[in-house]
């Protein structure tokens, strides 16, 4: 069996290297020349765990390669996916240009049925329009031959993207004809042997699903840090109120971990999109428009305690970053909190020195020289009057304490990810901000407190 996917970026690499792994033969083309050259070389544009192995080892079997033309890929293809970019336009609606272009390209070059399947996260209704844009070329060309369209949305989590398409929880399709249900049906039999199932459906629900997904958990990380700036309000713990709801199992403990804000390729454009279909469908989604209200002014939380600890006077000051990317094992930035938070910090006079273990190079696309990259986690702190930790990346966990406090200029820790233990700060000496909990001061702050009192 033989599919062509378009599409070279994130979602279109992993899925065309996993449907090769049990034995598919996998062409994924893309118009970028100079990407295509690199993946023939083996220079993969994205750092995704095992994916680079996994590309290698079936390219070497001759089941994946790399091509810049649609034409020459689909003509014995049966299967097309559509994985291509759709970014938000101004208006937060996805900008579907891409899609439908391969759609007419599809349209253009097909000279036998083809079941032409959307991967690429799109509006409610695109099915309709990628239908149209093929049959109009076919009409051009004055021929007759049946196609089909398919929904077939990716729940891909960045870091383990693999597994997730290795052993899904679930594959969801929408489809409208029996031939497309049972072409797909054979295409995912290897990856459902773990007892998950294929949720066949119709192409418009299908669409829906994927939206409302990501919108769901999107609204789960704003409820939470919602919460967790009110402990801080209160004096709660939420840490501890986390725990507590956490073990209802109707609420579960995923995604309910406070921090600076959700980034990434997906739920920011997602939650926009579906708002906007809302909109054009003379719909308010009051919860969604919240969600991503509360996460926009969750990504200034941690620049308003650095700014209120150093009395909203940065000049001079050189703050040290932990993580660039919006989550660790990526180096993915689009619409990660670092960017909002290093970009107020610059503007407030502030030098800043940043480490992430594999988002360095993109930062360079966002920040250029304006900012000192740095080789070493603790290289980040020499001289810094304070530790920011943006991405909680297994390497942050556990650090030595002692040489951090030697290295910075006072001991002061703004974890926006929660990783530290407050106590543990406090004995060691370190004034520790987090989210959701009051500010730890040093034994010796705490001490001179006492005094006063007394």
């Amino acid at each position: 069996m033989k599919i062509t996917i378009v599409g070279s970026g994130y979602v279109g690499l992993v899925t065309g290297a996993c449907f090769s792994e049990v034995g598919i033969d996998v062409v994924c083309v893309d118009v970028d020349k100079k990407k295509i050259d690199n993946l023939n070389n083996g220079i993969i544009p994205i750092y995704e765990p095992g994916l680079e192995k996994m590309i290698t080892r079936n390219m070497e079997k001759n089941r994946l390669s790399f091509s810049t033309s649609l034409a020459d890929s689909i003509s014995d293809s049966e299967v097309v996916f559509i994985s291509v970019g759709t970014p938000p336009d101004e208006d937060g609606s996805a900008d579907l240009k891409h899609v439908l272009a391969v759609a007419r390209e599809c349209g253009r070059t097909m000279d036998d049925y083809k079941l032409i399947v959307t991967k690429s996260t799109v509006p409610v209704g695109t099915s309709i329009k990628v239908k149209n844009a093929v049959q109009e070329e076919l009409n051009k060309r004055k021929l007759d031959i049946p196609f089909d369209v398919a929904s077939n949305p990716e729940f891909l989590k960045e870091g383990a993207a693999i597994d997730d398409f290795m052993k899904p929880d679930r594959i969801v399709v929408g489809t409208e004809s029996e031939r497309a249900e049972k072409l797909l049906n054979k295409l995912y039999k290897p990856f459902t042997l773990n007892g998950h199932p294929i949720i066949f459906m119709d192409i418009v629900s299908a669409e829906m699903t994927k939206y409302a997904a990501n919108a769901m958990l999107a609204t789960k990380i704003s409820f939470i840090n919602d919460i967790a700036n009110l402990c801080e309000v209160v004096g709660a713990d939420i840490n501890n109120v986390r725990k507590g709801i956490g073990s209802d199992s109707r609420i579960g403990t995923k995604f309910i971990y406070p921090g600076i804000g959700y980034g990434g390729s997906c739920f920011p454009k997602d939650v926009q999109a579906l708002i906007r279909t809302a909109s054009e469908n003379k719909y308010e989604l009051q919860v969604l428009k919240a969600v991503e209200a509360v996460n926009t002014s969750q990504k200034l939380v941690l620049f308003n305690k650095i700014n209120s600890h150093f009395k909203g006077d940065l000049r001079g000051k050189t703050i040290a970053v932990w993580g660039l990317s919006f989550k660790p094992q990526t180096d993915d930035m689009r619409e990660a909190p670092s960017l909002q938070i290093i970009k107020e910090l610059l503007a407030a006079g502030a030098t800043v020195n940043a480490y992430d273990p594999v988002a360095a190079e993109e930062a360079k696309h966002h920040f250029g020289d304006t900012i000192n990259y740095c080789e070493e986690q603790y290289e980040a702190l020499i001289g810094a009057d304070c530790l920011a930790v943006l991405t909680e990346w297994s390497e942050f966990k556990i650090p030595n304490f002692k040489i951090m406090k030697h290295l910075l200029n006072e001991a002061v820790v703004f974890d926006g990810r929660n990783i530290y233990d407050k106590e543990e700060m406090h004995n060691l000496g370190y004034q520790y901000s987090c989210i959701g909990v009051k500010t730890v001061q040093t034994k010796k702050e705490t001490n001179k407190s006492l005094e006063l009192v007394g």
